[in-house]
């Protein structure tokens, strides 16, 4: 059933509601995202103890993040894919690997992208 209100401030609000629902869900629910939010909170402070540039600094915080938005994303595929059924499909069985492979992606970005910055302002 669509709201009758789905539009304007009304929109926003709720939106804003369902993203800390999903947020709390992922909290709940996930230990990978539990496990990469805790690691961001813990290194992020990295970021402004370094004498690096804006953009440096800006380029740490942005990979963090994206590790952290492909983990929701990479959650949220295989909670469609757990609902479908418990039994064992090949495209089940693709789609959460693509989207962990997403996820390797995404920490490989923020290792080479900390390391080298961090090498740099360290030499």
């Amino acid at each position: 059933m669509k709201p009758e209100n789905n539009h304007g401030f009304k929109r926003i609000v709720r939106a804003t509601g369902f993203s800390i629902q999903g947020l709390k869900a992922a909290w709940l629910h996930e230990a990978a995202f539990r496990q990469e939010l805790i690691l961001a909170i813990v290194t992020l402070p990295i970021v402004f103890l370094l004498d690096i540039s804006l953009v440096e600094r800006l380029l740490m915080i942005i990979t963090a993040t994206l590790v952290i938005i492909v983990e929701l994303l990479n959650s949220g595929i295989e909670a469609v894919v757990d609902r479908i059924g418990p039994e064992c499909h090949e495209l089940s069985g693709r789609a959460k690997d693509i989207a962990s492979a997403a996820v390797f992606v995404s920490l490989g970005l923020c290792a080479v992208t900390w390391g080298s910055i961090i090498i740099s302002a360290l030499l």
